[in-house]
């Protein structure tokens, strides 16, 4: 037979776009419309309905720039359509290749119901089945003129990201508004003919299965008659119907099919449209539950179904009502879908609390799965939090997006830093926005790794990114291919219905030791830094604020803030979303992130200081008291407790060097800073061991261009290295402070458009050098540095992250190794030879690099971390991270993990000085440094009792004693929702014994006796 296979496949393309679709709706009838513009943001529904309108029409432009119009449209029926299908087309001037990227649209109808959303891949709206002849046709849209800032060109720098700049030109043009027939056994046939034909493109050319539906194929468009499509479609769907019906292989791949749309929390929109889109979604999920008895929706982020909650309530209504049918699935147990690299260790676990607590209260919903498809790589501390929450499976996507290795497994278990396990998937579809392709399908069980052990995937199903979810396609295309030879298998589950099966049939799977790194968006870690400081500023007073809180409410009776606390964290929770905190979202997002963190400093400020103020007094006696978060004593103040210290006097000197620059000595310490203003020795003298790599000087600034290949914001690639310029020029270098407290140099440089100030500060008794920052930042395209040469050999670092630290290699022996040239810390990174070693600690950064050198004089070894300052990329936020910005390191020769550990405490919560009398005791005291307090606050449910979260932080069993200065009248262990576990820790006294695994995690509950409550 000849080969005419390409003849057909180009024939069912042409028949498809050009006869078939246009005949599914094969009568129309233009609609009326009117407009009103919302003058500047959203209006209520109310205002926005009632307004007067004008009129309208089709190809005319709409839309500045993130406006919002009203369209009101109407008609009537035409008689001759009785009994049959009826539907409006709103297309508001979309672009079909851009779901969730461009304008969107809420349908109404007069009385204020929302009906659902409209989008390029969603425009139709039903108004009868069947129709009556003369029937009236209103409806009014909320249509967002949203502007495309990812377009086709992508990552061109746009003003269109902040409203002050986006100017008020219409983005869009109406492009129709009709009143159409919709033939549904034609919409059928296009779904037979998509599916067997993307099908068909799948299979093996020399395989029977592709010949028999080539054939079918060819018998169908045989069958139509291209003039009256409408009238034989019937006829060629039933020359459809025996290829479509043969079934699956018996070890065809399985698909879980959920439905789903991925809705970024902001990103290239605003906070406030989210919650629109938000609304728009789920008013289409909701009404597609009704249509579609097998289809079931999935949709994680507490904080979204809190939006909605608030501003749609009647949205909200159809999804509560759609979760107790089990047909609408919370999933996730998060507040939103964060970053995980970057949330400190409180954080991360609120994320689980107060997501997980919002589903149970408002819907009797456990989560047991954390659901994370688009996040940017994962912590080693994660599993862990992941488990203390009540939870035991993972999902995410992102891993799939790695530029040089591919991950070995798809479903395994990963084991994070203190041995928890999470049992994990990474669907082999590669898309957390499968739209039902053929080529989805096929590559999901191509790419499948753990092939011959299992057999099931996941498919998160329905357009995401920017909110949209699945469609009736999408769900028409999952039947056809429910059990369908040539292909996998697909249905509609739940999520924790796909992960029992798969844990079921796979209950040994491969382990996956640490973090899950992801090799690609390493600079999210830097951009924005603004937005960085926010997030660690809030969850510093966060921690002050919940320790001093419950510290006053206990010793003398003042009221918790629970409700302000509750909303803080939440706020600040939100802010942690994986495009906010990362750095990855238009200027509009991170210029209110960085006024939402104010306001919240100002809150939490204002609580801490109410709280000391009961604690000890108005200090009318003029004393002084030191309030002290860390957990660990320091200066002499417990921690988490106060008392009134003097000023250490040991003796600290500063004199000029010979050779130009100074010499900083406080007995412990003894610091050169040469005539460029570089650290050149940091000599630990209890040890007597230098800390700068010989040759080398230490601080020293550097700047790369910074030009990645794509996604600015978020990318830095490994070329940027091989161009550095070292900042050795100097505008000044001046002694500052001078006595027996601390001695402090200055160094003043310019570069570029640029200015930076930097003080070097050697306090008295402490091991560390103090590096303060000021950088006056009007780079473009450029990438800083502060690199700290160190003189140690190791083969690996520890790098703080949740609850613990991870250690990484120095070393690039292979490619695994190699992809992490930029990764995270939290507190600290800490360098280390068996006897000796140095830390370096910070109050706000978190990326850093670290590299390693071999001295051709002797051979010796030395150790470079760089930690990343600042980024100027420009797009989305064409100005990133100009202007002024301030940060704080430390190191510290001769430190320990435990000392790296305290350090970084100590940097993140520096001492609180106020008027006062009293001493302050401790509301919990651990007797182990290794052992260290995370939170100390109130139980959420109000009962008094005082919960204590607390880690091993060193790496090694412990045994600690923790103590009260109240009467516990009971300890139990509790989950991180306050939950008790079932185990009760030994109580004598007031003393709780503990013996604790290397990193893990504990959470006490302590009731207090009645007469102390």
């Amino acid at each position: 037979m000849h080969d005419d296979r390409s003849l057909v496949e180009s024939r069912l393309k042409r028949v498809l776009d050009e006869r078939i679709r246009p005949a599914i709706h094969p009568e129309s009838t233009p609609l009326e419309v009117g407009i009103w513009t919302a003058p500047d943001e959203p209006v209520p529904v109310a205002e926005g309905l009632s307004a007067p309108r004008t009129p309208i029409a089709v190809g005319q432009p709409w839309g500045a720039p993130w406006g919002t119009s009203w369209l009101t449209v109407s008609g009537t029926v035409p008689a001759a359509w009785a009994g049959r299908t009826v539907e409006a087309l709103i297309d508001l001037g979309f672009d079909k290749n851009m779901p969730g990227f461009q304008c969107e649209g809420l349908v109404y109808r007069p009385d204020g119901t929302p009906v659902k959303g409209i989008n390029p891949c969603n425009q139709w709206v039903q108004i009868a089945a069947p129709a009556v002849g003369g029937e009236q046709v209103l409806l009014h849209v909320e249509a967002a003129s949203n502007p495309v800032i990812l377009d086709y060109h992508p990552f061109l720098p746009t003003g269109l990201g902040e409203k002050a700049t986006a100017g008020d030109q219409p983005q869009y043009r109406l492009a129709r508004i009709d009143l159409v027939v919709f033939d549904e056994t034609v919409w059928q046939l296009v779904m037979d003919l998509e599916v067997l034909g993307e099908l068909m493109a799948e299979l093996p050319v020399d395989g029977a299965r592709r010949w028999e539906v080539l054939r079918a194929v060819e018998r169908a468009l045989d069958a139509v008659d291209l003039q009256n499509v409408n009238a034989t479609a019937a006829a060629a769907r039933s020359e459809l119907a025996g290829v479509l019906a043969a079934p699956a292989s018996a070890s065809a791949h399985r698909i879980s099919a959920v439905g789903h749309a991925h809705i970024d929390s902001a990103w290239l929109w605003p906070l406030r449209e989210t919650v629109r889109k938000v609304a728009r979604t789920t008013a289409n999920m909701t009404a597609l539950l009704e249509d579609e008895p097998d289809f079931v929706y999935t949709m994680s982020q507490a904080q979204q179904y809190a939006w909605i909650k608030e501003h749609r309530p009647e949205v909200y209504a159809k999804v509560k009502q759609a979760v107790a049918e089990g047909r609408f699935v919370p999933a996730g147990g998060m507040w939103v879908e964060s970053d995980t690299n970057m949330p400190g260790s409180e954080a991360m676990a609120r994320q689980f609390v107060h997501g997980k607590r919002f589903f149970l209260e408002e819907f009797g919903v456990e989560n047991e799965e954390a659901w994370l498809p688009d996040t940017f790589g994962f912590t080693g501390g994660l599993p862990q939090i992941i488990k203390a929450a009540g939870s035991k499976w993972l999902l995410t996507q992102k891993i799939s997006w790695s530029q040089i290795n591919s991950f070995p497994h798809h479903t395994f278990w990963w084991e994070g830093i203190d041995g928890s396990r999470i049992f994990t998937h990474f669907p082999p579809i590669d898309t957390y926005n499968c739209s039902m392709k053929g080529s989805e399908i096929a590559h999901a069980a191509r790419n499948f790794k753990d092939k011959g052990r299992a057999t099931h995937s996941l498919a998160p199903t329905g357009w995401g990114d920017g909110g949209g979810g699945t469609t009736r396609e999408m769900i028409a295309k999952a039947a056809r291919l429910r059990n369908l030879e040539g292909s996998a298998t697909v249905r509609w589950e739940k999520p924790a219905e796909f992960f029992a099966k798969a844990q079921a049939e796979y209950p040994d799977p491969p382990v996956w030791v640490g973090e899950l790194y992801l090799e690609l968006h390493r600079a999210t870690l830097t951009s924005q830094a603004k937005t960085k400081q926010g997030n660690r500023a809030s969850e510093n007073l966060l921690r002050e604020a919940e320790l001093w809180a419950a510290t006053a409410a206990v010793q003398t009776g003042s009221a918790y803030p629970y409700q302000q606390l509750d909303r803080i964290w939440k706020t600040v929770l939100l802010h942690q979303f994986h495009d906010i905190l990362p750095g990855s979202s238009i200027a509009w997002v991170h210029r209110e992130a960085e006024q939402t963190y104010a306001a919240v400093a100002e809150e939490l400020t204002a609580l801490i200081g109410e709280a000391q103020l009961a604690l000890v007094g108005d200090g009318t006696s003029g004393g002084e008291v030191v309030f002290n978060a860390t957990p660990h004593e320091w200066a002499g103040v417990p921690a988490g407790g106060a008392r009134g210290v003097a000023r250490a006097q040991q003796g600290c000197t500063v004199q000029a060097r010979p050779e130009g620059g100074f010499l900083l000595d406080n007995g412990l310490l003894r610091v050169a800073v040469d005539g460029r203003g570089l650290v050149v020795s940091a000599y630990d003298l209890l040890h007597e061991r230098e800390s700068v790599a010989p040759g080398a000087a230490a601080n020293l600034l550097q700047i790369h261009p910074d030009f990645p290949n794509m996604w600015d914001a978020w990318d830095v690639d490994q070329f940027y290295r091989n161009t550095v310029t070292d900042l050795t020029d100097l505008d000044e270098l001046t002694v500052v402070a001078k006595d027996s407290d601390a001695v402090a140099v200055r160094v003043t440089r310019s570069f570029g458009a640029s200015r930076v100030v930097q003080t070097l500060t050697l306090s008295a008794g402490a091991p560390r050098l103090d590096l303060d920052t000021e950088v006056d930042w009007h780079e473009t395209e450029k990438f800083l540095k502060a690199a700290f040469p160190l003189d140690l050999h190791t083969e690996r670092y520890a790098a703080e992250t949740q609850f613990g630290h991870l250690h990484r290699p120095t070393h690039t022996n292979t490619s695994w190794e190699a992809a992490k040239f930029e990764a995270c810390n939290h507190r600290f990174v800490h360098f280390a030879e068996p006897d000796w070693g140095v830390a370096l600690v910070t109050a706000s950064t978190y990326g850093h690099d670290v590299t390693r050198t071999v001295r051709a004089a002797d051979h010796g070894t030395t150790t470079t971390v760089r930690v990343s300052l600042l980024r100027a990329p420009r797009f989305p936020d064409p100005h990133t991270d100009q202007g002024v910005h301030r940060f704080r390191h430390a190191l510290a020769p001769g430190a320990t993990i435990g000392d790296a550990v305290r350090e970084g405490y100590r940097i993140n919560l520096p001492e609180r000085r106020i008027p006062g009398d009293s001493e302050v005791a401790p509301l919990v005291s651990v007797d182990n440094d290794a052992v260290v307090v995370s939170a100390v606050k109130l139980a959420d449910d109000g009962s008094g009792d005082v919960v204590v979260r607390l880690y091993e932080a060193h790496g090694a069993r412990a045994r600690a004693e923790l103590r009260t200065s109240f009467a516990p009248a009971g300890v139990q262990a509790c989950d991180l929702l306050e939950r008790p576990l079932g185990e009760h820790p030994a109580l004598r006294g007031g003393t709780v014994e503990l013996r604790l695994r290397p990193f893990q995690l504990v959470t006490l509950r302590l009731a207090r006796a009645a007469d102390a409550s």
